[in-house]
């Protein structure tokens, strides 16, 4: 057995990284397409605030931090529904105000700080076997229930108004999107920090796209880039002793860029291939 999983520290980071890797890119394939990359992040500091809320009253954060971005995601979603405000304002809105909140939870706890620099910047290697669990039951759900609802949420995606007329309730699939994104979001902020959070929602997407296949190949090409992502990240993390949130957003951008380069390369390749002329060719007889 690899030196790396006989640290059981290791293989709760590995499977609870495991499934925020497939988790993340599977609902990121729905945001980025609808142009909304940014609600990760926005979601993320939510998280954050909701994380400085547990601590300092001594609840579980992680569940406090779920619930408060949850409710945060239906705030978005009114606000973009009833357009009261442009979607740039509102995301900008809950932003800083969750991040305003956060900042002034952190200079009211004593010892908040060292607590809550896990789920700033990240700490996968200190996941407990709770918080496995709590992980696994999560990401499962948002699974199972993107794949109850995967032909409402396409329709809704990519022709929200023929999805109305076909009777698709498209209202009800974004509140359910956004509520599934604010949890997938505070998951993953175990895993990468809520600084980087929407990188792992996005990335792996972005790259999957360049393949330029169909949705379903996307989905699942994004949900591989995700978690190839983690176990590089992971695993360059423990070898080298560094932060493991950021190697594993490196190792995000590392596919992408190496998704964008197969792209060209294909590209070109079909571009030379098409300006070669072909040689002439001897006319076929019809007799044997």
């Amino acid at each position: 057995m690899p030196e790396i999983f006989q640290y059981s520290f290791m293989v709760r980071a590995f499977i609870a990284g495991g499934i925020v890797g497939l988790v993340c890119p599977f609902l990121g394939a729905f945001l980025v397409l609808r142009r909304l990359s940014l609600i990760a992040d926005t979601l993320a500091h939510v998280a954050l605030m909701g994380a400085a809320i547990g601590l300092l009253l001594n609840w579980a954060p992680l569940g406090v931090a779920v619930m408060v971005s949850a409710v945060a995601a239906l705030v978005l979603e009114r606000l973009r529904a009833t357009r009261l405000l442009a979607d740039d304002s509102a995301l900008a809105l809950v932003l800083y105000t969750a991040l305003a909140v956060a900042i002034v939870l952190i200079s009211l706890g004593d010892g908040l700080n060292i607590d809550l620099f896990g789920y700033l910047f990240g700490s996968i290697a200190t996941i407990s076997t709770a918080d496995v669990w709590t992980i696994g039951s999560l990401g499962i759900g948002v699974m199972l229930l993107v794949s109850f609802l995967y032909t409402e949420l396409v329709q809704s995606t990519f022709d929200p108004v023929l999805a109305r007329v076909s009777g698709v309730p498209v209202g009800r699939v974004n509140i359910v999107l956004a509520v599934l994104t604010g949890v997938t979001v505070t998951l993953a902020m175990r895993a990468t920090g809520a600084l980087l959070v929407g990188a792992l929602v996005v990335f792996p997407t972005i790259a999957a796209l360049q393949m330029r296949t169909g949705f379903r190949t996307t989905l699942l090409g994004s949900a591989l880039v995700g978690l190839a992502s983690v176990f590089i990240g992971l695993t360059i993390s423990f070898y080298q002793d560094v932060s493991p949130g950021g190697v594993i957003v490196l190792s995000a951008v590392a596919l992408l860029i190496a998704a964008v380069a197969f792209r060209v390369a294909a590209r070109t390749l079909r571009g030379k291939s098409a300006a070669t002329p072909t040689a002439p060719q001897a006319p076929r007889s019809d007799t044997g």
